[in-house]
Order: C-alpha cells, then structure tokens, then sequence
C-alpha cells in the first residue's frame, strides 16, 4: 500500500504529518513470514520492573567506537554493576564470553569490547545518512545529514543485551506507585480472578512497532499490549481479553473517531496511548481536550470504564521535527485528568532519565520514536506495576 502525504502552498510536507509519516507508512509495511521453532516465552523476571530489586535482565546497548578504525567500543549500562550475568545479542542466539567479548570493573556502568570480540560496535557515523537519501525527512538537529531510520529491526541488530546485578535502591527518578483507589474496579476483578477486557487506543508504539515479533525474527517478543495481557493473565491466574486498535502514524484526534469502536468491546480498562506523533505540532491544550473528549465520549455510554492514560517515551532529541518540550506538558496534562478510575502510566519520567543516564541509541527500535524490546518491556512494567497490589 503507498503512503501519500499532502504538501502546502510552499510544497513542503507540514510539520505533523512528516512526523506522521514515518509510523504511518510503517505500519503498511509487508514482514517476512517466516517462522522459528523457538518463539519466545513468559518469564515473569522479565516483566519485573527494571527499578525494584538487584536485577536487570536484558538491558540493551549500543556499543560505539570513537576512532573509525578502531577495534575497541564502549556502553553503559543503567546501574553500577556488580556482576554480569549474560551478556547476549538482542536476538538471544548469540551468548558472549567476559573476557574475550567484553569486559568490565564492579562499580562501574561502562562495558569495553576489546579488539577481537565477537560483539558488533559501530561508529556514530554508521547512525546517520545524507540528507535525502531515505525515504523519510530525519534531519538531524545539529544539520549533520539524517538520522538513520531503522524500518525493521535493524537497531535492535546492533544492539546487545545486558543481565547483570546492582546493590539495591539505587533509581531515584520517578517511577509508578500502585494506589488501591485508581483503577478498583479492574484490580478487584483481576484479584478475584474474573475475566478482564483491555482495550488499547494509540499509535504506531501501542501498534508494536519495532518489536521482534513484529519483525519476525527472535526473540519474538511481543509489543507491550501483549506483554501486558500474558503477564496479567499468568499474575492473576485470570482471562484477560485484549483489543489493541492502535494504528501507526495516529493521534488523539484520531482517537476521538475511535470510541465505537472501543465500545464495542465493551471494556473494563482503555488504555489510551498518543502523544509521540501529536508532539510534532499540537498544543498541550488540544492534546488534553481531545484525551478528555475520548474519555468523556466513552463513559457516556460506559461509565464504569476506567483508564489508564500513557505519557509516552521521548523521541530522539537529535531529530528536528519533533518538538520535544511538549512530553513533560503532555504528561502534567494527562496528571491533570487522573481522578478515581483514571490513572497514570509515565514512561515520559522514565524515559527522560534513561537519556539522562545512556544514548538514545541503546534502547530505541527504528532511530527517532519507537522502543526495541527492552522498551517494549517497560512500557509493560510501568502499566501492570499501577494494576498490582502485590502480595
């Protein structure tokens, strides 16, 4: 299916929709069907927020070189470490050996590829094109070309994925809390085990963009709605039932048109997810008017709904299009319609300090605004973290 875009009197493609566009056309792309015998599997460490406990499991990097010629490369990872449990490629195939692949000192967060290692190091020139060479407009902040737009997995294949502990305590950032009055009515029916039904409203990230289910190859990690059902259902011991409605290249305006379908389903929880392509030009007023008329629209006909509204990750700082002050507003916007049966998920707070901490090269999926799996993984932890009450 092609991808058309409308231009203005000056012929040049409007801010929004050139940031449509990419996730837009993504979603029409056509994968491989091929298959593996061995597709991935719940384990429930996985969906086990990054931020409790002393373990990390399957962190991913991007390891970089400074020197074009050079044969060494280094990353860091989200916490001092203390010990390397595995050090594995993204799609799982490959394990990698200390001393010959990597090596590393305890209490430090950077990893070193020594020469001859086995694990794929890059140049930071590797991460960008000249400027119309691809399909899409990334230009690049600094004006340097643009960046390179991963359509598949074509990061996560550079990437490497990290298992390894850490002392205790150590994320200081803002992370979700589960509260007993946001969300009682799906959490009583979770706790009770009695079926649940989810419905997911968002863009292209929500549509699981960039994960390797999506792309076919291993690990097979579904996108975060998923993730988020099979965690519940194995938590709760429960049916969960999941609509995911999201389509690439969306917004709230899209949303709104949406509710039909969304009532159909007839949900106890909606999961409305935008923002990353909103962010390319809508004011944080409109952004929370539209989420509010969808809420409202919907709970005319359904007012036991309740929801959960995602303030999204962050795109890449380095592309021009976005205006990347609007996540924080929208995320202060969306805290602003949380009440009994509204909740918040902040992956924008998350987000915010894994940039802090790393490169966007490390965790995204395409470049400019998706997840990889460990993204995906997040997204999943910081929603089921807001719907469990623990034991």
């Amino acid at each position: 299916m092609a991808c058309t875009v409308g231009l203005n009197s000056n012929g040049r493609l409007n801010s929004l929709l050139s940031a449509c566009v990419v996730l837009l056309c993504l979603s029409n792309f056509t994968f491989s069907e091929e298959t593996s015998e061995e597709r991935w599997k719940y384990d429930a460490a996985l969906l086990r927020p990054f931020w409790r406990g002393e373990q990390v499991e399957g962190e991913s990097v991007l390891f970089l070189k400074e020197d074009p010629e050079g044969t060494t490369a280094a990353a860091s990872v989200l916490f001092p470490i203390q010990k390397i449990l595995s050090v594995k490629s993204s799609s799982g195939e490959i394990v990698y050996e200390e001393g010959r692949d990597y090596v590393w000192k305890i209490g430090s967060r950077e990893i070193t590829i020594p020469a001859g290692s086995r694990i794929p190091i890059h140049h930071p020139d590797e991460l960008r094109r000249p400027a119309g060479s691809q399909q899409y407009r990334l230009t690049h902040r600094d004006g340097n070309g643009e960046i390179l737009f991963g359509a598949r997995l074509e990061y996560a294949e550079m990437q490497t994925c990290i298992t390894y502990q850490h002392a205790p305590d150590l994320w200081k950032s803002a992370v979700p809390v589960y509260d007993s009055k946001a969300l009682p009515k799906t959490v009583s029916k979770l706790t009770s085990q009695q079926p649940v039904s989810i419905v997911v409203l968002g863009d292209s990230i929500s549509a699981g963009a960039n994960s390797s289910e999506l792309g076919k190859a291993p690990p097979y990690q579904p996108a975060y709605p998923e993730l988020l059902q099979i965690h519940l259902e194995n938590r709760f011991g429960t049916e969960v039932k999941l609509k995911n409605l999201s389509v690439g290249g969306k917004a709230t305006d899209w949303g709104i048109t949406q509710v039909e379908n969304v009532l159909k389903e007839k949900p106890d929880l909606v999961i409305l997810a935008f923002g990353m392509n909103d962010s390319a030009g809508r004011s944080t007023e409109d952004y929370q008017a539209k989420t509010k008329q969808t809420i409202d629209l919907i709970r005319e006909q359904q007012p036991e709904t309740e929801f959960i509204l995602v303030a999204s990750m962050l795109g890449n700082r380095g592309w021009i299009t976005l205006k990347h002050e609007r996540f924080p507003e929208y995320r202060d916007a969306l805290q602003e319609l949380c009440e009994p049966g509204i909740a918040l998920a902040d992956v924008t707070a998350i987000w915010t300090e894994f940039l802090n901490l790393k490169q966007d090269w490390d965790q995204t999926g395409n470049g400019v605004n998706h997840p990889n799996d460990f993204g995906h993984r997040v997204y999943a932890q910081v929603i089921a973290t807001l719907l469990d009450p623990g034991k």
